[in-house]
Parts: C-alpha cells; sequence; structure tokens
C-alpha cells in the first residue's frame, strides 16, 4: 500500500498531482526551492520540504536532496511531474535503489525512450512506422551535412536527448545547416547535457497527434485516444485538443495500435505519450516521432473526454493492480480543448515575462476545469519554465468546446504579469482553427496577424473610478475634500492622466458615485456611477453596466474585463522642461529576466548591424540581441550575469562619432 507520496515538482503539475493524491486518501509531500516557499502547491500539500536555492540545479533537480527528502517524511513513492527529473532514468534508478516506487516506467524504458536515435531503431522492430532520416550515435556535423542532401531538404535537426522543442531546428537551404547545427548543439548541451544530434526529413504541412497509453505490470497494454497538439510555437505546444478532427475510425484505431506497440518495444508500465507526425495532406500516413515517459502537460483533455484519472492510475499501476478496463472499455464522449497561459508578451516577440501575481480571476462553471499553480502574491521568475496554469474547455462537440473555452479564458486574469491569454483567444476565432485545419506551421503563419487589443474605455473608466472613489472614502465628511467637482466657482472636475502602452489620455470626473459624469480624453461627456468591492469595479456608463477585476500598486493599477488585461499608470503631468537632448548611441537593452550565456563581442570591436552581440537565456529559451547599428560596441555584461528587463546590455557608438571621441 503507497500512503505517502512525495511529489517532485512544483506550480499547476504539483498542485494537480495533490487533489488526486487528496480524493484517494493518501498524504502528499511538496518539495520547493527557497522562490518557491510560498507558492501554492507548497500550501495545498499535507507537508513540505525544502530543497535549497532558487537554481533549479540546486534544488528540483537535485537527486540526493529528492530522495532524502522522500525518506525524512516516509514517502513510499515519487511522483515525477513532468520536466525536472521526471525522464531521467538516473533518478527513476536511484528511486530503485532507495527502495522508494517511481511512479513512472522502468529505468529501461526511460533510456531508450530518452535517447531518439534508440527509440527509433526500438520501435521499429515492432513495425511502428518511423521518419525517414540519418539517426546513429555519434553523427558529427560533418556526418550530418553530408547526410543531408539523401534525406532531402527540408530537414529537422533534432537533439537525441531531452524534448520540448529546445535544441530543434527547421532548416530549409544546405548553406544554414552548419550554423543550425552549433546552435542546436550549443541549447541540447545546455539543456540536457547531452549535445548528440540526428536528422529527419520534414514532413510537408505536418500535424502533431498523440496517443495517450496505459500499461500495466501484467503485460495488459491499452490507448486511451489521441491528442492533436499541431497548435505550437517554436515547438512549444499552446492549444491542444481531444479527439484529433483530422483522423477517422480506421486510423485511430491503426495510430493506436502503433502506440501499444510502441509501448511494449520497451516493457512499459504505467502512462506514457507516443508522439506521431501526420501529414495534413496524407492523413491515414503517420510516423513515430518520440515517446514522452511520463504524464504530458496536455494529460486533461484526455481525461475530460474519457472520464479516467490518470495521475490515480499511475499510482494503481504503481501499486501493482492490473487494469480493470479493456480496449474495448475505452469510450471517448464530447470533445475537450486546452490553452496554455504562459508569462509571455506576444506583443514582443512573445519574450518571457515577470512580476509578482497581485490579482487573480479564474474561471470556473460547467465544462471548465483549471489547473493552476497561481495565487495571490505568486512570485513569477526567470528560474522556471513560463507556463502558469491551463485553461480546459469541454462540450458535446468541437464547437461547444471552442465556446466554453474562449468563454473561460475571457474570465481568466493573472494581474501583475503579462500572459499570452488574449493571444490563445485569437487563435480561437481564427477560422482554420475553428474549421480544424491545423498544421504545426499555422501559429507562426498568423503571428503578424496578431495585435495586442488597445487598453478600451471600459478599463480607463474603471481605473479611474477606483482612484476617485477612494479619494471619496479618504475624504470622509470634510465636505472641502470630496471630490464631486462641487466648487464655489463652479465644477472642477476630478482629472487623472493615464498611461497604458502607447495610449495616455486624460479621464475627468465630476458628480458623485452614484451619479457622475466622465470624459474621456476628447470623447462627449457620458453618465457614470461606479462602486468598488474587494477587488471588483462595477461602473455603468450611459446604462451599461460592465464588472472588471482590478488590483493597485501605488500608483500602478491592473485592471482585467471581458477585452483583456491591462496594466495602467496614474502619471503626473510631464515636465514642461524635458531633456531633449539626443545621444547618437544605440543600447541594447534586456527584453526580459534572464542570464548572459554568451558574449559574442569585445568591447572595441567594430561591428555591423544585425550582428550578434549577447545571448541571453530566460526560462530555458534563448535570445539573441543584436547591434542595432554599425559602430563600436562597448559591452555592460558578462557571461555568468543576470539580468533584468531593460537593463543595458551593450552600447554602439556610431563610427562616425567614435572617431570623434578618439
Amino acid at each position: 500500500m503507497i500512503d505517502t507520496v512525495l511529489i517532485a515538482n512544483r506550480g499547476e503539475i504539483a498542485v494537480r498531482v495533490a487533489v488526486t493524491l487528496r480524493r484517494m486518501g493518501i498524504w502528499s509531500v511538496a518539495v520547493y526551492s527557497d522562490a518557491d516557499a510560498g507558492a501554492r502547491h507548497v500550501a495545498e500539500a499535507d507537508t513540505a520540504v525544502r530543497l535549497g536555492p532558487a537554481s533549479a540545479r540546486e534544488s528540483y533537480l537535485s537527486i540526493p536532496k529528492v530522495i532524502d527528502a522522500a525518506k525524512r517524511t516516509g514517502a513510499q513513492a515519487i511522483h515525477p511531474g513532468y520536466g525536472f527529473l521526471s525522464e531521467n532514468s538516473e533518478f527513476a534508478a536511484a528511486c530503485e535503489d532507495a527502495g522508494i516506487v517511481f511512479l513512472g516506467p522502468p529505468v529501461r524504458a526511460i533510456e531508450v525512450m530518452g535517447d531518439k536515435i534508440a527509440a527509433k531503431a526500438a520501435v521499429s522492430t515492432f513495425g511502428v512506422p518511423v521518419v525517414p532520416g540519418i539517426s546513429r550515435p555519434g553523427l558529427t556535423d560533418d556526418d550530418l551535412i553530408a547526410g543531408a542532401e539523401d534525406v532531402g531538404f527540408p530537414v529537422l535537426v533534432k537533439p537525441s536527448a531531452g524534448g520540448g522543442g529546445k535544441g530543434m531546428r527547421l532548416v530549409e537551404r544546405a548553406r544554414d545547416l552548419p550554423a543550425a547545427l552549433a546552435s542546436a548543439r550549443r541549447e541540447a548541451a545546455s539543456s540536457f547535457g547531452d549535445d548528440t544530434l540526428f536528422l529527419e526529413r520534414f514532413v510537408l504541412r505536418p500535424r502533431h497527434i498523440e496517443v495517450q497509453i496505459l500499461a500495466d505490470t501484467h503485460g495488459n497494454v491499452i490507448h486511451l485516444g489521441e491528442r492533436e497538439c499541431s497548435l505550437q510555437r517554436r515547438h512549444q505546444k499552446v492549444i491542444e485538443e481531444a479527439p484529433s478532427p483530422l483522423l477517422d475510425e480506421a486510423t485511430r484505431a491503426r495510430i493506436g495500435q502503433a502506440a501499444c506497440d510502441t509501448a511494449r518495444s520497451v516493457d512499459y508500465t504505467g502512462a506514457g505519450t507516443v508522439e506521431f507526425i501526420v501529414s495534413a495532406d496524407r492523413p491515414d500516413e503517420f510516423f513515430f516521432m518520440e515517446m514522452n515517459t511520463r504524464l504530458q502537460v496536455e494529460h486533461p483533455v484526455t481525461e475530460m473526454v474519457t472520464g479516467l484519472d490518470l495521475v490515480e492510475w499511475q499510482v494503481r499501476v504503481a501499486s501493482g493492480e492490473t487494469l480493470s478496463l479493456t480496449q474495448e472499455d475505452v469510450r471517448m464522449t464530447g470533445h475537450a480543448i486546452e490553452a496554455r497561459v504562459y508569462a509571455e508578451d506576444p506583443s514582443r516577440g512573445f519574450l518571457p515575462t515577470g512580476g509578482t501575481v497581485v490579482g487573480l480571476r479564474e474561471p470556473s462553471g460547467e465544462g471548465v476545469r483549471v489547473d493552476s499553480g497561481l495565487s495571490v502574491g505568486t512570485d513569477v521568475g526567470s528560474n522556471y519554465d513560463p507556463m502558469l496554469s491551463k485553461v480546459i474547455g469541454y462540450g458535446a462537440d468541437r464547437s461547444s468546446a471552442l465556446r466554453t473555452l474562449d468563454r473561460a479564458l475571457s474570465e481568466t486574469a493573472v494581474l501583475g504579469v503579462v500572459t499570452n491569454i488574449e493571444f490563445a483567444r485569437f487563435l480561437l476565432a481564427d477560422n482554420d482553427v475553428r474549421a480544424g485545419k491545423l498544421d504545426t506551421g499555422l501559429l507562426d503563419r498568423r503571428v503578424d496577424e496578431f495585435t495586442a487589443a488597445e487598453v478600451s474605455d471600459g478599463a480607463l473608466t474603471a481605473v479611474a473610478a477606483v482612484s476617485w472613489i477612494h479619494a471619496w472614502r479618504r475624504a470622509g465628511t470634510d465636505l472641502w475634500s470630496m471630490p464631486s467637482g462641487w466648487r464655489v466657482g463652479g465644477q472642477a472636475p476630478y482629472v487623472v492622466r493615464l498611461v497604458s502602452a502607447d495610449t495616455a489620455v486624460h479621464v475627468a470626473i465630476t458628480g458623485t458615485p452614484n451619479s457622475a459624469q466622465i470624459v474621456i480624453g476628447d470623447h462627449p461627456p457620458r453618465s457614470l456611477t461606479a462602486d468598488v468591492h474587494d477587488a471588483t469595479v462595477t461602473i455603468v456608463v450611459d446604462g451599461i453596466r460592465e464588472s472588471l477585476t482590478f488590483a493597485r500598486d501605488g500608483a500602478q493599477t491592473w485592471v482585467a474585463g471581458a477585452g483583456g488585461t491591462w496594466e495602467v499608470r496614474e502619471v503626473p503631468e510631464p515636465s514642461v522642461r524635458a531633456d531633449e537632448a539626443q545621444s547618437g548611441d544605440a543600447e541594447i537593452l534586456s527584453p526580459m529576466p534572464g542570464s548572459v550565456i554568451a558574449v559574442d563581442v569585445r568591447s572595441g570591436d567594430s561591428v555591423t548591424a544585425g550582428a550578434a552581440v549577447v545571448v541571453v537565456e530566460a526560462m530555458k529559451m534563448e535570445h539573441t540581441l543584436t547591434a542595432p547599428i554599425d559602430g563600436t560596441v562597448e559591452v555592460a555584461v558578462k557571461v555568468g550575469d543576470q539580468v533584468h528587463v531593460d537593463q543595458e546590455l551593450a552600447r554602439i557608438v556610431p563610427n562616425a562619432e567614435h572617431e570623434v571621441q578618439q
């Protein structure tokens, strides 16, 4: 009997696992780094153990510390979640050596499937189709370049270890391959400690379809249907759904059988996912990509259409139970679609963001599920993955599931952190997405069409109304301090200057909260009533009522309505003596918090516009900052430095100016 489980992860997956353990009557143990001491997953577990500093290598990735935490708390089993140590064969072996049950597959299955070259060889012997390419151990850059022509361009450069798109590169021309290989090896080595690469032919108009499998320790293997994961950016999934709108029943049965054969090829046990690439033009033809030897981020959509709890089955299989259902018992009913909520800014090239969650609004209701690791006060930094939560919509059919998810996203707001929620809704409204005409390149083709919504009049009204009502409350019974606009010499409205992104506007309010008039910029006056209660401001403008969520931090207010979430600042009037002197220098600023992993130039070097200067890594992704102009570089950082948003990394002095200074 397993009565105590340590969850070797953080964030939303740790919270989600704890929910099932609690329902099963199993004691849950959380682990945390210093950065997560106040995190939601720590609060929701039955007990928690500190692992170490914020660095994942010194906390969540430290096998000795995790094993020690399990021993100290009497945990008989460890659930690894996903990411971190979930597909680490050394960790699985360490659990076995310590007499602790690893809630995942055997060590050999992790080792084989963790090496994509070995995985392709293993599944091929069971008749599972694989993508043509070059995949053998020890391939050098020269080997890959020489063999690429035989594979045929375009090709995918892929790391043998790891996953999540790290180190993967699409190369369309032979001349671009050497640079892609160098970049891929560096990122693979950084992410996985292994820079082994291989090549695959790139399937045109590919769709990413994966199959969930369950296998017990008695030789029984079943699949729970497929998930469509084609809406992705840089190989990171954004929207997932079950079932796929592409497959017919015959293909569904064939691909499911191939997934089960993949599991049998390594004597797999527990929950796992087999990923396939399918051409949108040839939906009956599929190829094995890889097997994820863990629970997937998108597992909730499978749970919603099958009614099964995958975490529960991981525990039951690890306890030696036999699967209580056969393949014929599995039924997919209805449709489920999931959107990942990331801390990233779509309007700035999807760069990672951060901040403190000062307000939170998460949806509920029929057909809605939220897996979240968020709470007010959560600090979102650059130490870990940028995914914050997942919002899932379920319906009797795909159209109703889309509507439910869109409504749920409109009711989701993370105040204090810029997220991709608005972009996710933009995708759901796309005609091809709604029609199920998907492929892995669709999202990238649509990126340039997305424009972040400007702050709405409703949001501006709400922010001004909050400031105005708080002024009323501060005034108390002092008639002369009340911001009603009444004065002996005539009306004097309460005026604030608000700035949000590129919008700057004056908002003037005259009257009382029960009967007022508001003017936004040069718009005509409108009637207004307003009320503030806890974190909600309710406004009625010209008879139209709207409730918005807000959180204030000094002069800064975050406000969320149905149209989006905005940061709005109350700012003083600009100085009339503003210094308008402009330097000819061009600064290179960090677009996000992170660490400097490469500096490609030295101070005094001459650079041309577009040349790489500094590489910053944030949330496991590399971002190369280039010179905006020709000139001489002055470097302000070094490798290993931790940098914040808008910190100066380097400065380019135009050539002519530099010569004058000399």
